[in-house]
């Protein structure tokens, strides 16, 4: 089982602090994890191929560890034939990234991805201008040319690089809640090490991946990530109006401004009823809204993609619901310990040993959880099918094409109890609705 940690390809490491092994140790598995390069080092591109940097060298850096385990895997008593990647949000999205490329295939037969998929909004973003922005910002004086402003930041110390983070936006993505200035990219032209040189659109279709099972999902209240930012910051709410500014990218990339005040009006409706959006009285519609916008849609879609192009094979979906008051850590962290809810990443205290778990009774619902996770991700990780003896007499069955269709997939929800049941989030046929059958997947 190979992890790849998250952090929005800013941010992020292989620490124990955060991913200790102790919860998987005790299974029949050999994990590995890796750091790979983030931020401008791991994921600035330059359309100019003279200066040979096309970008995603992050994602290159994964490459790399995964020929490297194909390779040497077999000395830890590892099975190169028999290799499990999975990641949680920027990981996740990484996970299924790799998952497109050809140059990935036959490295791992099964991915399981975490609160993120390859169409999330914050996955890919155009590299135009963004290293002459980064130059510029650091202290360059110079023209727009490639191959200077690479010279500049040649002459940057790393650490400066790292150090130094700035959102570098075009004009049409000051509305984007959750926004990163360097992440992968569809590479500006071919080259050698190309990972990824076509539309993700394309890849969906004709990847390789489509005949591998794989096991996606989130947890229950991912906008809760934004618990904080919104409260320092009500006018996020307050001057929602149309809601234009929080449709899909995608979606208001393809419309005019009178078809995307209708989309707008639909969400508005949808989230907020007759109301005008107000922080004080909407706090938790509007993070319930950002649960469907940055992970919910995306992960309906992927499943849309998977109905379409890898029917022959199952793909398993899960809802992490276990609202812990004291072992969801992410919530503690972005919310503070009044709140409740399942944030975006609170799964992984239930995987993995952190800074902040505590010593567990086998009888409390929190040690159960732990042990029904690693035991269902283990079995997946072993034959392709999560269903293992810790979650008896449940039986998680893969999606039918048809529930994904009617936006109503059934899932595993993970709470105290588990259940088998239909996605339990009404509005997710209206996000569905705003995209054209040709920007959906």
């Amino acid at each position: 089982m190979v992890w790849i940690y998250g952090g929005g390809f800013r941010f992020g490491e292989a620490t124990r602090d955060v991913y200790a092994p102790d919860y998987f140790m005790e299974r029949e598995i050999v994990l590995v994890t890796f750091n790979y390069r983030l931020g401008a080092l791991g994921f600035l591109s330059l359309a100019d191929p003279d200066v040979q940097v096309p970008g995603n060298a992050g994602l290159k850096d994964q490459l790399f560890a995964l020929r490297w385990i194909e390779e040497n895997i077999a000395n830890f008593n590892g099975d190169p034939n028999n290799v499990t990647v999975f990641g949680e949000s920027a990981g996740a999205a990484a996970t299924h990234l790799l998952m497109l490329t050809p140059k990935a295939q036959g490295l791992f037969h099964k991915a399981i991805l975490q609160s993120g998929t390859a169409l999330c909004p914050w996955t890919e973003q155009e590299p135009k201008n963004r290293a002459y922005f980064l130059a510029v910002e650091l202290g360059y004086s110079g023209e727009n040319i490639d191959k200077d402003v690479l010279s500049f930041l040649s002459n940057v110390s790393g650490s400066k690089l790292i150090q130094f983070y700035k959102e570098f936006r075009q004009p049409h993505e000051y509305d984007e809640r959750v926004f990163f200035s360097f992440t992968p990219v569809v590479e500006p032209y071919e080259s050698e090490n190309s990972l990824l040189t076509k539309p993700i659109k394309d890849l969906l279709i004709t990847t390789w991946s489509n005949e591998i099972p794989i096991l996606l999902g989130f947890t229950a209240d991912e906008g809760m990530l934004h618990y904080n930012e919104t409260v320092k910051n009500p006018h996020l709410v307050n001057e929602l109006g149309d809601c234009v500014a929080v449709l899909p990218k995608v979606v208001k990339k393809d419309c005019d401004m009178q078809s995307c005040t209708e989309l707008g009006l639909r969400l508005r409706e949808a989230h907020f009823g007759n109301a005008e959006p107000n922080c004080s009285k909407h706090l938790y519609q509007y993070l319930e809204l950002l649960t469907y916008r940055h992970f919910l849609v995306d992960v309906q879609r992927t499943l849309l993609a998977r109905a379409a192009y890898a029917s022959n094979v199952p793909t398993y979906l899960y809802r992490f619901a276990f609202d812990s008051p004291h072992q969801n850590h992410a919530r503690t962290l972005h919310c503070g310990r009044s709140a409740r809810g399942v944030c975006h990443a609170d799964d992984l205290s239930y995987m993995f040993y952190n800074a902040s778990s505590e010593k567990l009774p086998p009888t409390c619902g929190e040690f159960k959880t732990i042990q029904r996770m690693v035991g269902m991700w283990t079995a997946f990780a072993a034959t392709g099918n999560p269903n293992c003896t810790e979650i008896e007499p449940t039986q998680w069955q893969p999606v039918e094409a048809e529930d994904v269709q009617n936006a109503q997939p059934k899932c595993l929800n993970i709470d105290e109890d588990l259940e088998m049941k239909y996605l339990p989030h009404k509005h997710l046929k209206t996000w569905i609705s705003l995209f054209t059958k040709e920007n959906l997947f």
